[in-house]
């Protein structure tokens, strides 16, 4: 490699301080009012947000739409390359959010250039064979289990008992895990979710029932994700495989755990959505769309850094600064409403799934919404006179700046009979 060639690295000198103004990336706003929090921010900082994140250590909030477009557009400008940063420095190893900017992991999420290529390309033919029909049968048969389970009571509670649980267990098969083992995986990864004190060692657990996924499809194939990445024709060590298999499963569960979520609690209040469900299939479809408009899974998602100096909507970015991409913010930025609305039909130009080379995989995206949207179709079909059992104003969202979900949808109904015994 040439002189040229050299990939541009984070200046060496002063490591660079929060900037006066800067907004802390905390607080109850962050999950009970975002959507009026994003307007300030955009109204007293423009487009790129100052903030600090925990440790007083600075990075800049991407909220404009197009701003945003751009920086997920130009990894050589904005990169994935994370050794660039320059906090590193200031990072503890306890730091409570290393886990999202873990530069040691050889993974689809952790690598870049030709070395993040050759990871999406294993991951994409993988997810691509994925049979949609069969995803669906799997996902309304599991989902029946779940129902029956709490059908009979005419109360539930559908964050525990049932949008927190299905995706993971459609997910084990889809990776070519036995139905014995999901339960345990989704206690693991509901706690990992969660971060709690159980998180780090939910974390390992998931990752040795990875392993052994790994060695065991190695002996003995299966019409599954994880043996066709064995197969595949670039070669992928173990640890990569179970990496990438990590990434596939976390990523994959708890957004669309709360997407099944956000969008039944969309249904349940607001009339719109409430009065036509008995005329079937297209209100779901919208209000699962608004829900990726307007009430995202996911808010923030680190992060692109710096690879040299660079304005971005009047900001002066310097070289390895951290910029975290703001899904929500710009989703809600009104320039883009204003040509396209929230509620116009199926419009899919948001950024819940990110944009660019590193946004997921449209395979996975399509695995997503078949497990979200066949998960309220058979609970609205099994459940018909479903309602919230407390006020709408009583419920509440997980304590979280990056992600948006219930903590519990608690519901009532007419009890039913269990459709399978």
């Amino acid at each position: 490699m040439t002189a040229q060639q050299q990939p541009p690295t984070a200046p060496t000198s002063a490591v660079p301080s929060a900037e006066p103004d800067a907004v802390p990336l905390s607080g109850p706003r962050f999950h009970t009012d975002p959507a009026h929090l994003y307007q300030e921010m955009r109204r007293d900082h423009g487009p790129v947000v100052p903030v600090t994140l925990p440790g007083d250590i600075p990075a800049w909030l991407v909220v404009g739409y197009r701003e945003l477009h751009r920086v997920t557009s130009d990894p050589t400008l904005f990169t994935r390359d994370m050794d660039l940063w320059n906090q590193w420095p200031n990072i503890p190893d306890d730091w409570p959010l290393l886990p999202m900017v873990n530069k040691k992991q050889p993974s689809i999420y952790y690598t870049v250039g030709e070395e993040h290529k050759r990871h999406a390309e294993v991951v994409g033919d993988a997810l691509e064979a994925v049979d949609p029909f069969q995803l669906r049968k799997d996902t309304e048969e599991l989902a029946d289990g779940l129902i029956d389970a709490f059908c009979g009571s005419g109360a539930a509670e559908l964050v525990g008992d049932y949008a927190r649980l299905l995706p993971v267990l459609a997910l084990a098969r889809v990776v070519g895990f036995r139905d014995e083992q999901a339960p345990e995986l989704a206690r693991d990864m509901n706690a990992l979710a969660d971060g709690g004190e159980d998180a780090i060692a939910s974390h390992q657990r998931v990752l040795a029932a990875l392993a052994e996924l790994v060695a065991a499809k190695r002996r003995l194939p299966g019409p599954d994700v994880t043996s066709r990445m064995l197969g595949h024709r670039i070669a992928l060590t173990d640890q990569e495989l179970q990496l990438d298999l990590a990434a596939i499963t976390i990523a994959g569960h708890q957004p669309t755990a709360d997407w099944i979520g956000n969008s039944l609690r969309l249904i349940l209040t607001e009339e719109r959505f409430a009065a036509s469900l008995s005329g079937g299939q297209q209100s779901i479809g919208q209000a699962m769309n608004e829900v990726l408009w307007a009430d995202t899974p996911t808010q923030i998602l680190a992060g692109r850094w710096a690879a040299r100096d660079a304005q971005l909507g009047g900001r002066h970015v310097r070289a390895g600064d951290m910029l975290l991409l703001g899904l929500a913010g710009a989703n809600g930025d009104p320039q883009v409403h204003e040509q396209v609305g929230v509620h116009t039909g199926g419009n899919g130009a948001h950024f819940s799934f990110s944009h660019g080379e590193f946004r997921c995989p449209f395979p996975a995206q399509e695995i997503s919404e078949i497990i979200a949207r066949t998960a309220i179709e058979v609970l609205l079909d099994r459940l018909p006179d479903i309602d919230l059992a407390v006020p709408a104003d009583e419920l509440t969202r997980r304590p979280s700046p990056f992600l948006r979900g219930l903590t519990r949808l608690p519901v009532r109904f007419t009890p039913t009979v269990r459709q399978f015994r």
